[in-house]
Order: C-alpha cells, then structure tokens, then sequence
C-alpha cells in the first residue's frame, strides 16, 4: 500500500487546475480570538508556518477548460482543523457556487473540528451540511477528494456528501481519531481499517486516485455530472422496424432458444457493452454507505455522447450460489438518487437469474429494497430508459425495469421466476420448462405485443457470437432513445410513464 502524502492547499490546486486559472474568493476571516491571547497567537504561527491566513482555501479555477469552484483543506494550519471563520468559508463558497451555478471540487484535509473553539465549532459542521444540501438541490455536482488525513467532523459532513467520493492512496479516512480511541480505550485502534483502500473495497468510496491523475478523472467526471442539454440535431432512427427476428421458429422452440442462448457464459453482458458501445466510463462503488455488491454495477457514461448514470446487473459476477441481494439494490438506489440529483438520463440493464432466496436476503430487506426500487424509478423525474439484456428473472429484475422507454435484446426475455421453476410449480417437474415459457409469453415479441418492451434489438443470429457487432447496434439504439426521451418536456414524460404501467393489463 503507497504511503501517503500530504500535499499542501495551493500544491494541490496547482496540479489539478489548469495553469494560471485560479482566482481566490476569501476574504479576511473572521476575528475568533481576542488580540494578544494564547489563541491569537497560535492563530498566527499556524498562518507563517501554512502560508494560508485559514485551513481553508476557497475560489474557482478551471479544469482541462471547464470552470469549477473550489473547497481546499491546508493540513498545515493547525491540523486542517475547521473553526468558526473555516466553516464561514466554506459555507460562503458552496453559496457562491450556488449563485453562479458553478460545479464545486473539494479536497478536505482535516483533523475535525477545531478543540481551541469547543462547541460553537463543532456545531458549524451543521451549518457546512446545510450548505452542502442547498447546493445539490439546485442540481449542481459535488465531487469530494478525500486526502491524508480526514477526520472527525469534517469526514462526517462535506466530507462524506458528494455525488462522486474519491481518495488518495494510502489516505487515512475515519471518523474517530486512532490517538482519541487509544486514549479512551486504551487499546491500539485496528490496523487497515481507516484506509483509504478498505474504504473503497467496502464501498464507502468511488475510486482512490493518486493526485496525478486528479485532473484527468475530475474532468471525465464533470463531463457526465455537469452536462447540459444542447441544441444539437435529433439522432437520426432506423426509418422502418427490423424483420421479425422469429421467423422459422416455431413453438414451443423460439421461447425455449432464446432462454437457452441467453445463459450462454460467453454472452456479452453489461461490461463488454460498456467497453465496446460506451465512452467516458467511469465506475462508482457500492453505495458509498458501507455497502457493495458485485453484482450491481453503478457508472457514469456516455452513449453516443449523450451522458447518463448506467446502472446494471452483472451476469458475470453472480450465480444461483452468489445471486443479487438487497445490498445490489441499495446500490441501484443511490444511481436513482444520482439521476434525481443532477437531471440526468438513467440506464438500467437487466441480466440476472434472479435475485436471492435467503436468510440473509430476507434479514436484509429484500421485500423492502424491490419496492422502494420500484417506486423510486416509477416516480423519477429524470429520463429512464431499460435494456433487457439478457436473462429477466423475478423480483431481480423487476426492481431496475420501470422505465420511459424499454429496449430488449431479440434473445432476452421476463419472468416470475426461471422456466424450470415455474414449471415445477405448475406441472410438479421441470420437463415442461419449455412449454411452460410459450405459455408465459416471456420472450422478446410477446413483451412487445402486451406493451411491456419498445423496441427490439437483432442478434445474427445470436449476441455471443457477433458481441462486438451486437453491442455496437445496442448501443446506438440506447444512444437514439435518450435522445429522443431527452427532449421531452419532463411532466409530460413522466405523465406518460406512469399512464404506461397504469394500463398494463387492462
């Protein structure tokens, strides 16, 4: 594990803003200490030895061209500590953004809350939270840089409330002080767990970036989260619907292919999609409160260059042993938090055998976790757009599919539960999975004759053995319906979605 540094306020914003950009906003601070007190002293060597008048620095400057505010922590004024003038600082600089509808980039580097100033300090660590919540209700995105070290209060407000969480290597990042444990309890604190590693392998944060390669992701990731709509051209869609891609099948075969050719292993599923039919991808992690699961991927991309928040099970990171658990879910939830946020497109992709049957499910609130996914998507303001990618299996893959617009790949298909088993619970035995998946009407047709799918994307005659021509087409579809669903006004949008899946099966 790389040591870590600790690189000092103006150190940082030289290698992450573009050269000669900066342009500070403070002004004097606040006067917190009464002249020629111990205190005022203290005050006054922290700003010699710092070269900063604070612990914190505020201001705007660019990044590869785009303008961005600004929130620094300088460790070497009295630990980075936040007193009453850092937390008006900080407060002063989120408005600011706010007024000027600027996207903010912070870098804390603190010990927490500033001892010398007791209670009134500590309780700024609200007032900074206020601020934070004011800021990205007016869609506006925060992205957080955690550096060596970060601590206390500070972790425990702006620190921990971007849209997007990075740290640097080897970064101690915790709420509690070692030095603080140690003295309370006399015993040494746990190696390995206020670590920037372990907090990203627990999905507390996105990525752990080392300071040279800051700009570069900060960039990408403004690119997504800042995007505004454009005047740009409608993309151009295919002028007549494909041939029925069911021809010569007849049943209870054509259901029973598609099922089979969808659990091929080597199919494509939503990571080769990303890699081949995306740009600007840029993974997040678990749900930044504690939690991952590696069977729901979250990520920033582009289709096309329109940007959206993808979120989508991996068929290749679960099996019936490992299946999708509540945790999957909460993971999909913060991306629907993310689209709300900041209006943007949300792409959900379904590719699961379904999501798990378990003590461990049940204790954690799957029941509960399908439907606030449910009713989280229905009611989201921002476009929504499905891919049935593959395999739709139960409760998994319901939770992600309500959406504006549903596209389906020729061979996915959707079910209560997989063939076998609804067999079983039909006929008492598996042998008449085949029949039963006519029956049910779960393929890619039938999804679209009962309204449920919108389109339909060829496979020649199979995903797993074009996957590259195969996720290019799927991708162009995905780009020419957020286009399309982009320019709608957004009350009559959701107006339709939810006349949508009110007329289901009516």
């Amino acid at each position: 594990m790389p040591a870590a540094t600790r690189l000092g306020a103006r150190a940082l914003l030289e290698t992450v803003l573009d050269e000669g950009s900066w342009v500070g906003w403070d002004r004097a601070p606040l006067p917190v200490a009464p002249p020629d007190s111990g205190y005022a002293v203290e005050l006054a060597q922290a700003a010699a030895k710092a070269g900063t008048d604070e612990s914190i620095l505020t201001g705007e400057g660019r990044i590869r061209g785009r303008r961005v505010a600004c929130v620094v922590g300088e460790f070497g004024f009295l630990a980075g500590s936040i007193g009453k003038a850092a937390a008006e600082r900080i407060v002063c600089a989120f408005e600011r953004a706010q007024a000027e509808q600027l996207p903010l980039f912070a870098a804390p580097t603190s010990g927490g809350t500033r001892m010398q100033e007791g209670t009134p300090a500590f309780l700024g660590m609200v007032k900074i939270a206020a601020a934070v919540a004011s800021f990205k209700s007016a869609g506006l995105p925060y992205i957080v840089y955690l550096r060596h070290p970060t601590t206390g209060g500070v972790f425990a407000s702006w620190g921990s409330l971007g849209h997007v969480t990075v740290a640097e290597p080897g970064a101690m990042i915790g709420f509690l002080g070692a030095r603080v444990y140690e003295a309370l309890y006399r015993r040494p604190f746990p190696d390995g767990v206020q670590v920037a590693e372990n907090l990203h392998a627990r999905g507390i944060v996105d990525a752990v970036v080392p300071v040279e390669r800051l700009a570069d992701l900060a960039s990408r990731t403004l690119g997504i989260l800042d995007a505004r709509h454009d005047d740009s051209p409608p993309v151009t869609r295919p002028a007549e619907p494909p041939e029925d891609p069911y021809a010569g099948l007849e049943p209870p075969g054509r259901a029973w292919d598609s099922i089979l050719r969808s659990r091929r292993t080597d199919r494509p599923g939503v990571k080769t999609l990303l890699k081949l039919g995306a740009s600007d991808v840029l993974l997040l992690r678990g749900t930044g409160q504690g939690e991952h699961d590696p069977g729901m991927l979250l990520a920033l991309a582009r289709f096309g260059g329109t940007p959206c928040i993808v979120l989508g099970q991996d068929r290749h990171r679960t099996t019936l042993e490992e299946p999708l658990g509540p945790g999957g879910l909460r993971v999909a939830r913060r991306g629907i938090r993310l689209a709300a946020d900041l209006d943007l497109p949300l792409v959900s992709i379904i590719d699961t055998e379904g999501a798990a049957l378990s003590r461990e499910a049940e204790e954690g609130g799957l029941a509960g976790e399908i439907a606030r996914s449910l009713a989280d998507l229905v009611m989201l303001p921002a476009p929504t757009l499905c891919v049935l990618l593959g395999q739709g299996t139960g409760g998994g893959a319901l939770a992600i599919l309500p959406a504006d617009t549903v596209v389906c790949a020729q061979h996915a298909w959707l079910s209560p539960l997989p063939p076998e088993g609804a067999s079983a619970i039909v006929h008492r035995t598996v042998d008449r999975a085949p029949e039963l998946a006519e029956s049910q009407r779960v393929r890619a047709v039938d999804l679209r004759a009962e309204g449920i799918v919108d389109r339909i994307v060829p496979e020649h005659p199979d995903a797993a053995e074009e996957p590259e021509a195969f996720c290019r087409r799927m991708a162009e579809a995905i780009h020419q319906e957020l286009d399309a669903l982009w320019r709608q006004d957004p009350p009559a949008r959701l107006a339709r979605r939810l006349a949508r899946y009110r007329s289901l099966g009516t």
